[in-house]
C-alpha cells in the first residue's frame, strides 16, 4: 500500500513558532513527519502562542484574522479595529435558585468592585465561529489576560481548526498605539471597571494633594505655620 507523506509547511517570511503536525496511529503511537497508511492517518495541530508584536506580524504578513473572545463589556470598552467578536463566556441570566444566589453574591463583590459580569460558558461558541470561518482559516485569538483565548483555542482545535494563534498574557500587555483600536479606553485598560477605577482616581488625587502639601510645608514653613494657626481648633 502506498504511504502518505505529510510534511510540515515552512514559511520564509517570518520566524514564528509554527504549529507541528502530529500523526497518530490507531495503536496510540505518535510520529512526526513519517509516512503512514491512509486508514490510520490523523492530523493534530498545536496552538501557536505569540507575544503582541509577533501577533501583529501574523496579521500583517500571514493574513491572520483577529477573533476577540472577551465578554461584551470588555469588548465594548476597547477592541482592535476590524476584529471579529465571539465571546467564550456570556452573561448568565438563568433564574434557578442556585444561579440567583451565586449571581447576587457575585454582583455584591466582584461585580461591584471589579465590574465583572456574572457569566457562563457560551454554548454556541464553536458553532458561531464555524459560521464565520472555515477550519482552514488563520485565526489570532485575543482576550484580556490570555486565559480565555487559550481555552477558546483548545475548543477550536478540537473542532478541527488547524491554524490558531493566541497572544500570551492577552491585551493587557499591548502597548498604546500598537493596534488601531475602537472604544472609550486603551486596549490594556479594557479589563478595569467598577469601584476599582474610582478608587484609583481618588487615590491619585489624594496622593497629589499630599505631595503638594509636603512640598509647601518644606519650602514655605512660615506660611504653612500661619495657615495651621488660622485653622479652627476642635
Amino acid at each position: 500500500m502506498a504511504g502518505l507523506c505529510c510534511c510540515m509547511p515552512l514559511s520564509s517570511r517570518s520566524n514564528f513558532r509554527t504549529s507541528r503536525l502530529m500523526l497518530e496511529t490507531r495503536h496510540g503511537r505518535t510520529m512526526v513527519g513519517k509516512s503512514l497508511g491512509r486508514r490510520n492517518l490523523q492530523i493534530k495541530a498545536e496552538v501557536n502562542f505569540v507575544n503582541a508584536e509577533e501577533g501583529k506580524k501574523l496579521i500583517a504578513v500571514e493574513g491572520y484574522a483577529i477573533l476577540d473572545v472577551r465578554d461584551k463589556s470588555q469588548y465594548g470598552r476597547a477592541h482592535i479595529k476590524s476584529c471579529y467578536h465571539v465571546p467564550l463566556f456570556i452573561e448568565n441570566q438563568d433564574n434557578d435558585l442556585g444561579t440567583i444566589i451565586k449571581r447576587t453574591v457575585h454582583n455584591n463583590f466582584s461585580g461591584l468592585f471589579f465590574g465583572l459580569p456574572f457569566t457562563k460558558m457560551n454554548p454556541d461558541f464553536v458553532q458561531s465561529v464555524k459560521s464565520q470561518f472555515s477550519p482552514e482559516s488563520k485565526l489570532l485569538l485575543v482576550c484580556q489576560e490570555g486565559l480565555r483565548s487559550a481555552a477558546a483555542a483548545s475548543k477550536l482545535e478540537q473542532a478541527g481548526f488547524a491554524n490558531i494563534a493566541c497572544i500570551t498574557s492577552g491585551l493587557q500587555t499591548v502597548k498604546p498605539g500598537m493596534f488601531d483600536s475602537v472604544g472609550s479606553t486603551e486596549l490594556q485598560d479594557a479589563g478595569k471597571a467598577g469601584l476599582v477605577t474610582i478608587q484609583g482616581k481618588i487615590s491619585a488625587v489624594l496622593g497629589t494633594v499630599l505631595i503638594c502639601a509636603f512640598l509647601f510645608i518644606t519650602f514655605f514653613p512660615e506660611q504653612a505655620e500661619k495657615l495651621l494657626q488660622m485653622a479652627p481648633s476642635g
